[in-house]
């Protein structure tokens, strides 16, 4: 599911009823000019709608992308942001449950390591973030062991 801020999603719905008029890509004035937003601002949401690959965006010509994608809409970026971290931190703690061994443990910097190399990719700050929110919540420990550092999957 892509999570989109309500101003995307109108930049998106209006990129769809063009669309057809269109086939070959929309210009970027005649979809500024329908909106009324100001170029950046317009340009900044079609850059966030490109990163989300919901749209193609280049030579100032936009598209939608092929790509058939559950959306999820919210009031504002803060909304966008806490909505992803907290679905990261699902996919992180199944992801735990997948690699701790029959006592519920795992290394340290197996898991770390796995945030961020693995599918999820999360940066160093984000996976701290996720760690620490699920101690905080009770569903991992740290624990110091004599052959080293491990968290409990508590359950």
């Amino acid at each position: 599911m892509i999570t989109i801020t309500k101003n995307e999603e109108v930049v998106l719905n209006q990129i769809k009823i063009f669309a057809i008029e269109y086939p070959d890509g929309i210009p970027l004035n005649v979809l500024r000019k329908d909106l009324g937003f100001h170029e950046y601002d317009l340009v900044q949401i079609l850059e966030e709608l490109k990163d989300k690959e919901l749209i193609l965006f280049s030579d100032n010509k936009i598209s939608l992308s092929e790509h058939e994608k559950e959306i999820n809409t919210v009031n504002s970026k803060k909304d966008v942001e806490e909505l992803e971290l907290n679905m990261k931190e699902m996919e992180s703690y199944k992801l735990i449950q997948e690699l701790v061994d029959d006592k519920n443990l795992i290394s340290k910097y197996t898991l770390e390591g796995h945030l961020l190399y693995g599918d999820l990719k999360l940066s160093n700050f984000r996976m701290y973030h996720i760690i620490l929110s699920l101690q905080n919540k009770g569903l991992l420990k740290s624990i110091n062991k004599d052959d080293g550092e491990y968290y409990l999957l508590v359950e």
